[in-house]
């Protein structure tokens, strides 16, 4: 550690800020106008970098570098334009969570259109013309390209406040955030606002990823990695806040400048490796903001729209005798499934993938249904329940039978302790504190070499004896998970249940009537986790193995996905989107190298034709039916 390391690593922090800012600035914009939680911004970022280089090929290196660093992003922001033209200007309707589902798909689709024009090799762009060199600072070498970034950022949000503050269209903008209903009955066209904002966002992410050329190379994985740091930022500096995307896009690389610095510290003769921090160091200052500061560092508190407040959910109505006749129906076929398809072995592999995750979509949608309470880290849980069941299993204290029904215990401690803070919360702001936690745990799970087997996971977690025929560990599945499934559907219809959907309908009355809204809603998410862990248990034991993609962003945004697939207002719900996300995977996976844009494409339909979920629009297809049969 010296001085002249440290300068040197906090300007790297500025330069990486002021990239961070682009791609954050875009996303405020959006999200403050348009309500969405754009997924696929992450996408423009990566088409912003990968359409620089071909750009900078087509156009040679030394006079066509700069050019295309400005052209990219017009492409980009053109490209953002005709995707809310051709999709999200048609679900703006839709429950916000759907729109964020139809995001999500886009990831997919953009991730294999770059994949079939650029290929999955990284490509390595250019170093800039005029900016090749470094200066010397304090005896130590710092690129002239990154001192270039570090005056971007504070020029672009000079000029984006200057489009805000000191023209008709800034007016605009500020004036959708705040009141979108109201701009609209003024004469706003509003539709055309939408699509100008978004590909204004667009632009900035594309010019995010542009600039990025000479620094690092353009790969597939840059999307998903840009838009996690991207909410953070967004986040801490306050939804909808462009000088608070800047103020925070700053903390958090000084932060992370510093831990690089310090590297390994001995304290008390411990040996603390400050640089695996960066890693996590943006969750952890996400977790802090959100509990000090709900709304962020320069954020306000969210105003509800006048098209959704009110808005209540039908209630949930006990099952009909029908429904329960067909229940029983699937349940006895299940069961004889390992008779009927005796000479596939595989099916039982798949069914016993699909029950696992028919129980996990299950317990996310007790709370965000019933609940209200959305959730973008539920994986944790899961994967708490998975290391718990591998790690009692491998102490060989415990019978796998015992592992199995005492891993939960570890997910419902996990909950326990981050529903207390999260359920302080609400909204986005909720939803990111729990991807925050989700983060921390994995990255726990990670760096613990000694105890989880770091990013290696641990291997030789199998049942016990009278469970290795395949055919007996699908039966105890089928059992563990239909119980669980049958406990979640009856505390929906227990007092805990209806005190679970008056907080969400109404918190101000739930508590006039005397319900503790947080405390109901703390157990709602323990129980939850608990029952996640239970997921994870089986899921740990049926593969053998468990490793840190059981906490992932990615296996929670599944869980999402399948929720909001089988449509959130239906109690069968989750377990058609989980059934439906399974079959989807394993099908498309195997028989084609674009299978993301497949999924994606088939995930885009659906929320098109069925924005209440597939579920959903069955139930309301069979209240027509019945309706049309009623004389």
């Amino acid at each position: 550690m010296s001085f002249s390391g440290l300068i040197v690593q906090l300007l790297n922090g500025l330069a990486s800020a002021s990239s961070l800012f682009l791609v954050a600035a875009g996303l405020s914009l959006i999200f403050g106008v348009t309500r969405v939680v754009n997924f696929a911004h992450g996408s423009f970022y990566m088409v912003g970098i990968y359409v620089a280089y071909s750009l900078v090929e087509r156009l040679g290196d030394t006079w066509g570098f700069w050019p295309a660093l400005l052209l990219a992003p017009l492409v980009v922001g053109m490209l953002g334009a005709v995707i809310e033209l051709v999709l999200l200007r048609r679900i703006y309707k839709a429950p916000e969570l759907f729109q964020l589902l139809a995001t999500f798909a886009l990831v997919l689709v953009i991730k294999d259109a770059a994949l079939w024009i650029w290929g999955p090799d990284e490509l390595l762009g250019p170093r800039a013309p005029g900016f090749k060199g470094a200066v010397d600072i304090l005896g130590r070498q710092f690129p002239t390209y990154d001192l270039l970034l570090i005056v971007v950022g504070p020029l672009v949000l000079g000029l984006v406040w200057q489009l805000l503050t000191r023209t008709r269209f800034g007016t605009l903008v500020r004036a959708a955030t705040q009141d979108r209903e109201m701009v609209s009955a003024l004469g706003v066209n509003q539709a055309w606002l939408f699509t100008a904002v978004f590909a204004l966002g667009a632009l900035l992410a594309g010019l995010g990823g542009a600039l990025q050329l000479p620094r690092e190379p353009a790969t597939l994985e840059m999307d998903l990695n840009t838009i996690g740091a991207a909410f953070v930022v967004v986040v801490v500096g306050g939804m909808g806040s462009i000088p608070g995307a800047y103020v925070a896009a700053l903390l958090i690389a000084q932060i992370k400048a510093v831990c690089i610095w310090l590297g390994v510290v001995e304290l008390w003769g411990t040996a603390l490796s400050f640089s695996k921090l960066t890693l996590v160091v943006d969750f952890l200052v996400m977790a802090v903001v959100l509990v000090w500061r709900p709304w962020g560092l320069l954020g306000r508190p969210q105003a509800a729209t006048r098209a959704t407040a009110g808005l209540q959910e039908q209630p949930l109505r006990r099952a009909s005798r029908t429904y329960g006749l067909g229940v029983a129906a699937l349940a006895v076929l299940l069961a004889a499934v390992p008779w009927l398809a005796a000479e596939a072995p595989y099916t039982l592999v798949l069914l016993i993938d699909l029950l696992v995750a028919a129980l996990f979509a299950a317990s996310l949608h007790f709370i965000m249904g019933p609940a209200g309470m959305h959730s973008f880290g539920h994986a944790a849980y899961f994967g708490l329940g998975a290391y718990g069941a591998a790690l009692l299993a491998r102490s060989n204290l415990v019978p796998m039978e015992a592992a199995l029904l005492l891993a939960p215990l570890a997910a419902a401690a996990g909950a326990l302790l981050f529903g207390w803070f999260a359920v302080r919360l609400s909204g986005v702001y909720l939803a990111m504190l729990t991807l925050a936690f989700a983060q921390i745990t994995w990255a726990v799970v990670f760096q613990w070499d000694s105890v989880t087997g770091g990013s290696n996971g641990i291997t030789g977690v199998w049942p016990a004896a009278w469970l290795e025929d395949r055919r007996m560990y699908y039966a105890l599945t089928l059992v563990l998970v239909g119980l669980g499934l049958w406990a979640l559907r009856r505390m929906l219809f227990s007092p805990f249940g209806y005190a679970m959907r008056a907080g969400r309908d109404s918190s101000l009355r739930a508590d006039a009537i005397g319900i503790a809204v947080p405390r109901v809603q703390w157990a709602a998410f323990t129980i939850a986790g608990t029952v996640a862990g239970l997921a994870g248990a089986l899921y740990a034991f049926s593969k053998g193995s468990i490793s840190p993609e059981s906490l992932s962003v990615g296996k929670s945004v599944d869980g999402l996905v399948m929720v909001l697939l089988g449509g959130v207002q239906t109690l069968a719900g989750p377990v058609v989107g989980a059934a439906t996300f399974t079959w989807l995977h394993d099908t498309v996976a195997r028989n084609t190298d674009y299978w993301r844009a497949v999924r994606g494409g088939t995930i885009l339909l659906l929320v098109l034709l069925f924005p209440q979920g597939i579920a959903g629009a069955a139930q309301q297809l069979a209240q027509r039916l019945r309706g049309r049969d009623t004389p």
